[in-house]
């Protein structure tokens, strides 16, 4: 059940063997009913399949890279900003793996 003030999980609080939702924004409802909680605890034991971002492959190009001076890289384009604005240049140094844009 959801607290009918902020919409935040109603909890259970008991009370002297009573029963009654309470909310953290201060909303209590008394009448509980006949609430019947079932706990179930579900496990996914499937495989999970590891996607390596680098198995793209990108083009190389001749840039020099300003962390290790090695003078290819691999570069892929991204817009950024509007349709209208220019794209802007993701380099990714083919030794070191530093990555650096041009706008």
């Amino acid at each position: 059940m959801f607290c009918p003030k902020c919409g935040a999980m109603l909890k259970i609080k008991r009370e002297k063997n009573k029963k009654y939702f309470s909310c953290s924004c201060g909303y209590t409802n008394r009448d509980i009913g006949d609430v019947r909680l079932k706990e179930e605890v579900k496990r996914d034991d499937k495989a999970l399949d590891v996607v390596d971002d680098s198995s793209e492959p990108l083009p190389l190009t001749e840039e020099e890279c300003p962390k290790c001076g090695h003078r290819k890289a691999y570069y892929w384009l991204v817009q950024m900003r509007g349709g209208d604005e220019a794209d802007t240049k993701f380099f990714r140094c083919e030794q070191c793996k530093y990555t650096w844009r041009e706008n």
